[in-house]
């Protein structure tokens, strides 16, 4: 029995980008195509199947310690990132600001769509959605440089709105166009995760 349910939800890829040195700058350079493969992007600094621990997971591994790269790359969605723009008072939010490998567009409430979903291409390219990313300030230095006074605003106006991090399941080549379905996992919500989280 599947325990993946495909569903009527499909996005429209409308920007794809990479972070070659990380060191140089956080700004994502934007693609026509990218070649994903289980290690995620070659050319993208977040690449790899293993990663250092950052403070995301300190409560599970002390900071640096190696484990798997489950954040290969970060989705969002154009139209958080719409209301993202107007909570820092931008015409639009240029997705190289931070640092994004994928935007898509279709997908409502993307940044909270369920934990190991799926995003699969019609080549059969697959990407596992490992959970919802978390705003940070480092952005911040890299969009006032084209607006300048709004990168202070970037972390609380992103708070919900920062889509996900995933990683690779099934490589194959994404281009700007593309349609991704979603995939979601076929069980119910855990009845005690409020008491869980508290």
């Amino acid at each position: 029995m599947p325990a993946l349910k495909p569903t009527d939800f499909t996005a429209t890829i409308t920007w794809l980008g990479h972070v070659p040195d990380r060191e140089a700058s956080l700004a994502s350079q934007p693609l026509d195509e990218m070649e994903l493969t289980f290690a995620g992007v070659a050319t993208e600094i977040h690449g790899g199947l293993t990663r250092p621990s950052c403070s995301r997971v300190v409560s599970q591994h002390p900071k640096g310690t190696e484990i798997a790269n489950v954040r290969q790359l970060t989705i969002l969605s154009a139209e958080e990132l719409a209301q993202v723009a107007e909570k820092i008072g931008v015409d639009a939010f240029n997705p190289a600001w931070a640092g994004i490998s994928i935007v898509i567009e279709g997908i409502p409430d993307f940044s909270h769509v369920p934990p190991s979903s799926r995003l699969q291409a019609e080549s059969g390219a697959t990407i596992v959605i490992d959970m919802e990313n978390r705003p940070c300030h480092l952005p911040a230095k890299v969009i006032d440089q084209d607006a300048p006074g709004a990168g202070g605003k970037f972390k609380t106006a992103a708070l919900g709105r920062r889509g996900v991090t995933a990683w690779v399941e099934r490589p194959g080549t994404l281009k700007v166009g593309d349609t991704l379905r979603l995939h979601i996992p076929d069980q119910p919500v855990w009845q005690h995760l409020d008491a869980a989280r508290s």
